[in-house]
């Protein structure tokens, strides 16, 4: 797709690859901008300053340097005419910092042009020159290119002259390195700009060349105000923002260990801080270090170690083991976080703390990127060492003598990409003048490295379009809902009662819309189309209790209170309540095997599915009872908390529990027959608990490695449960599911597919049932939301943000009405299409909400008219009702929720 030259060590050019397929025509010059602005992210250039030449080349310019951080200037060129035949190029008028004139002699020998006809051509041109720059620059300062990376934009290339003269005269004023990016242009003019620029990158390197303007749909010829306009939306050489950092306390579980974490725009990676003996998150040292590398666009964690009471221990510092074990916690924390979870992690270690940031990067594996120890012991976990898979960049003080020997042996131990750097004049502190710096800029060097993102596939964002072209087709295309309450609210989802499985969405965890909007829509394919199954992401053992509830099934309660784990109120809230309400009455007057069913299809809870396991083997065979106690015994040491499991299983001395309750659901299906004939119902009940604790156990021990990992596993167990649910209740039998629009909105049509290798439920049913299956995605603008700031934290209200120009939400709202649905299997104009079919942002909110860094948190690309079947909207929402948590002493026949 597109032609790349990468030369930075000036070794002999490599020959460029080229394609000559053209896959996309662009919006207009700024979507091609933000092609390349991609592009050029992922080759991390060194101090970019980006050059446009105008006026083509502005609107391109201003999306790089807007993505680069960089300023942005223009490469001014006019051509010099030979004599007597101005079309013929004798050479050019370069202005940039410093005026350039380059001439072409064999021109100037050809056409008899003499010094005087130079003088007076260059003259000419310079007029126009000035004219121009006073126009589009103004007074604004020029940034000097000497020493730093150039990048020279425009919107296309046709014969190269221009742009091969602009790059001669470039180069004349010392840049470090040249970079020529353009969204097209023919292979024989990139063959004669090839000498000229240490690296080529073009979109669509072609051909068959058919002028510029053919890639383009919108390539209207740019007036002086407009690019004034847009030069002066970017930041100039003297008006450098400082960058946007985000900056927040957080609690480390499962000891609520405190950290600051700071997030910078757009950040390459994040570094977790491992200090040493003496020092905290406040030292005045790892916070100014911290800064630097967040100057340098990196993440930064630094959190207490060591919780007040360990503190007072001296003997805790030098725990090597115990250290490690906060680090790994911290780096699980992370990979939780929705705006952390893909950085790539650096480990930084001082000290002793160096020690356990190694020990943590051997048991993470390929988890950490890279690893930096400042006049650390790595020798303290040397038996770890040869396991560590990081580069591992060593620093010691040059008058630290003996710790210089101490990394020596630990260098040697290292199986790794590995370097030691000795400081000169540094002692083992670095209190020294400047030594400190050295440092840093040692370590910022490493991380940069070794810590590269893959690649993303980001789709461009999409240019706001005028009202009148977009709002129309998309308001034709909407069909007016009325209030929730109303019947024809749910009588609109009756074109879906043929499906065997309707999967019902939602864009938070906590908007009272969706719930009451889910259970109106249920509540009609149960009574008019014979659907008898609801499925929710919830966990299985806690499902049962309300399925015994509404089934009115003789039941044992649950040892722990239902849904009494965060997020309590994603089900104790009244909404729900009233939907279960319903299903009771529903149920009441009918034959048992006719009544609806509720299940779950998650996969925390993990142990109260061993305890729902070994009461059906208590009943139905003690003898088998007895083994699964033994077996179930291996987890027993971490069930007040699993994720501790999987830290455990790190280490190579574990012993995993995977065979022993994998051989428990073993066991159960050997024993179908003999089981089933006593309770069928309850014999399925007991396997799918042990399929839960089985595919727990692994959950739990792949989340350390990776978030795609352990959501497509705990999706692919959601799917498993939800077809092993239609298995058994028969073919007739049909399905709705509840849960978040990430689950059940196919994930090939979005990031999550695209870049992330992450699947979901709903992917996997239209694979499974294909038209059989509907994928009903919601959505919302405004209003309240109940959410937690973080995990584990308190319920809270909060107010939703306007929605981000161009999303999803963004169009949604501009449709103007309050609910509507789309259609999106209807056959709808071509106007429409074209608009919803474009990568657009869609917000997701989680039982987790940030406003305050809501584009990494919230936001991801998607392509709604594939993502999804039918998409309801709600313009203002408010946050749902929850429940108190009630203990098992106040439950009566109100279980599960004690109303």
């Amino acid at each position: 797709m597109f032609l790349t030259k990468i030369n930075p060590d000036r070794v002999a050019p490599a020959i460029p690859f080229v394609m000559d397929m053209i896959t996309r025509k662009f919006l207009n010059r700024a979507d091609a901008g933000r092609v390349l602005a991609r592009l050029l992210a992922e080759m991390e250039l060194d101090r970019p300053l980006i050059y446009a030449l105008p006026r083509g080349g502005v609107p391109v310019g201003v999306e790089v340097a807007k993505r680069l951080g960089a300023p942005l200037d223009l490469l001014l060129v006019r051509k010099i005419g030979a004599p007597r035949n101005p079309e013929v190029a004798l050479g050019a008028l370069v202005e940039g910092a410093d005026e350039q004139i380059v001439i072409n002699e064999d021109v100037r020998r050809a056409s008899g042009a003499d010094d005087a006809y130079i003088a007076r051509a260059v003259a000419d041109q310079r007029a126009e020159l000035e004219r121009r720059k006073a126009l589009y620059l103004g007074n604004r300062a020029r940034p000097d290119p000497s020493g730093r990376t150039v990048v020279v934009v425009d919107d296309g290339l046709a014969t190269g002259a221009t742009m091969k003269a602009a790059l001669i005269g470039l180069k004349r004023s010392g840049p470090a390195r040249i970079v020529v990016a353009l969204p097209v242009a023919p292979k024989s003019a990139l063959q004669d700009i090839y000498d000229q620029a240490d690296d080529i990158i073009c979109v669509h390197p072609v051909t068959a060349f058919l002028g510029v303007g053919a890639f383009y749909r919108d390539f209207h010829q740019l007036s002086d105000d407009e690019t004034v306009t847009l030069l002066n939306s970017v930041k100039t050489a003297s008006s450098q923002e400082a960058p946007s950092i985000h900056k927040r306390q957080v609690a480390i579980p499962p000891l609520g260990l405190i950290g600051d974490l700071a997030v910078p725009k757009s950040p390459r990676g994040i570094i977790l801080f491992a200090h040493g003996s003496g020092s905290s998150r406040r030292s005045p040292r790892n916070t100014y270090v911290a800064e630097k590398f967040n100057d340098e666009g990196f993440a930064t964690l630094l959190f207490d170690l060591l919780t007040p009471e360990e503190g007072k221990d001296r003997r805790n510092v030098f725990d090597i083991p115990l250290l490690a074990d906060r680090v790994i916690e911290a780096s699980m924390w992370i990979t939780s976080e929705p705006d952390l979870e893909d950085l790539p992690l650096g480990v930084f270690g001082a000290s002793t703390g160096a020690a356990a940031a190694l020990v943590a990067a051997a048991e993470l594996r390929g988890r950490v990127g890279a690893v930096v120890s400042r006049g650390g012991r790595p020798d303290l976990a040397m038996e770890f060492l040869p396991q560590v898979q990081g580069a591992t960049l060593l620093v010691v003080g040059g008058r630290d003598t003996e710790v210089i020997e101490l990394n020596k042996q630990a260098l040697a131990a290292l199986r790794c990409e590995k370097k030691l750097a000795i400081v000169p004049g540094a002692g083992h502190l670095f209190e020294e003048s400047g030594t400190l710096d050295v440092v840093i800029d040692h370590a910022a060097d490493w991380f940069r490295t070794h810590l590269r993102a893959t690649p993303l596939e980001i789709p461009a964002p999409v240019a706001k379009p005028e009202p009148e072209t977009a709002v129309s087709p998309l308001r034709a295309a909407a069909e007016p809902l009325p209030a929730i309450d109303d019947p024809g609210f749910a009588e609109a989802f009756d074109r879906f009662g043929s499906k065997r499985v309707v999967l019902l969405g939602e864009a938070s965890h906590g908007t009272s819309e969706f719930y009451r909007a889910r259970a109106a829509i249920t509540r009609r394919l149960i009574e008019d189309h014979g659907f008898s199954i609801v499925a929710v992401e919830a966990d299985w053992p806690d499902a049962a209790s309300v399925d015994h509830h509404i089934r009115q099934k003789p039941y044992e309660a649950m040892q722990d209170t239902p849904f009494a784990r965060f997020p309590t109120w994603m089900w104790r809230n009244e909404e729900f309540a009233a939907f279960t309400r319903f299903l009771k009455q529903h149920n009441h007057a009918r034959p048992m095997d006719e009544r609806v069913a509720f299940y779950g299809l998650d996969l925390y809870n993990m142990n109260a599915s061993i305890a729902e396991i070994l009461a059906y083997l208590d009943r139905v065979d003690e003898q088998a009872a007895a083994v699964a106690r033994s077996r179930f015994a291996c987890l027993a040491p971490w069930s007040s908390d699993p994720a501790a499991y999987g830290r455990a299983a790190l280490t190579p001395q574990f012993t995993v529990c995977e065979k022993a309750v994998t051989q428990i659901l073993i066991d159960l299906l050997k024993r179908k027959l003999e089981y089933a004939a006593k309770d069928g119902d309850q014999f399925f009940d007991a396997t799918q608990n042990a399929r839960l604790v089985a595919n727990a156990e692994r959950y739990y021990r792949v989340m350390y490695y990776g978030s795609h990992l352990s959501w497509n596993l705990r999706d692919q167990h959601m799917f498993q449960t939800l077809k092993q649910i239609l298995d058994h209740a028969g073919p007739d039998k049909k399905a709705v599911v509840w849960a978040h629009n990430s689950h059940i909105g196919d994930a090939r049509q979005t990031d999550m597919g695209r870049s992330r290798g992450e699947l979901n439920i709903g992917q996997l049913c239209r694979e499974e049932y294909g038209e059989d299956a509907a994928l009903i995605g919601f959505g919302t603008a405004s209003g309240t939301v109940a959410a937690a700031s973080e995990w584990d934290s308190p319920m809270e209200v909060k107010t939703i943000r306007p929605p981000l120009p161009g999303s999803v939400e963004a169009i949604c709202h501009a449709v103007d009405l309050e609910r509507f649905l789309w259609d999106l299997k209807k056959d709808q104009p071509a106007a429409f299409r074209d608009l919803i079919a474009q990568p657009r942002l869609e917000r997701f909110i989680g039982v987790i909400y940030r406003p305050e860094t809501e584009r990494a948190s919230h936001y991801s690309y998607a392509d709604l008219s594939r993502q999804y079947d039918a998409f309801v909207w709600f313009d203002r929402t408010k946050a749902l009702t929850p429940l108190p948590t009630l203990t098992k002493k106040e439950e009566d026949e109100t279980y599960p929720f004690g109303l």
